[in-house]
């Protein structure tokens, strides 16, 4: 997983998303800058909305930022666009499926139903031992989950919310903080 997040950091049409483990270097002019919005790569812009609604309801915004506010869906994009090939055609079904619930239920496609009605249809997949599940929808939203929490926490943001203590940036090495533990005493003393 970060290895595939690694590799996605590198593309410059990300405007969200960014990868937490990449160290911001303002001084080099070498780096292509931020594009103003993001385009989708691989999927339609209604699919792309859809993406973008359902990682929001997935990783919602609370206290601290969301999925959408990470650009999850920039990077589900950018996935199924750069060789994440058995997750394209999952996706779109999913995602037409979505939407054909979404027009049988309450007339609408997905995207343009209210936060309660998504949350209604969403609720019938989300669990395993849903009766009211369909098979399709619990395949597809197994799928989506996975990939808005793999670019969730794999981002800047996701990693700030667990307080990651590898995007702290150290000048020497911290000595270890249990210097009274038993097991620890029998370690050289830290080099200065």
């Amino acid at each position: 997983m970060l290895a595939k997040a690694a590799a996605a950091s590198q593309f410059p049409g990300f405007t969200r998303w960014a990868f937490g483990q990449q160290h911001a270097h303002p001084a080099n002019a070498d780096a292509p800058p931020r594009a103003a919005n993001y385009q989708p790569s691989y999927f339609s812009s209604s699919e792309y909305r859809t993406i973008d609604v359902l990682t929001g309801l997935i990783i919602p915004q609370d206290e601290s930022p969301g999925a959408q506010e990470a650009g999850v869906s920039e990077f589900i994009d950018f996935l199924a666009a750069h060789g994440e090939t058995e997750i394209q055609q999952p996706m779109r079904d999913g995602l037409k499926w979505l939407d054909a619930t979404a027009g049988k239920n309450y007339g609408a496609s997905f995207a343009e139903l209210s936060p309660a009605q998504q949350n209604q249809i969403l609720q019938r997949v989300a669990y395993r031992d849903s009766a009211a599940g369909d098979g399709q929808g619990q395949s597809f939203f197994r799928l989506i989950r996975r990939y808005t929490v793999m670019g969730y926490y794999t981002s800047r943001i996701g990693l700030q919310e667990l307080d990651y203590p590898g995007l702290q940036f150290y000048t020497q090495s911290p000595a270890c903080p249990h210097t009274n533990d038993p097991e620890h005493r029998h370690l050289p003393a830290p080099r200065v």
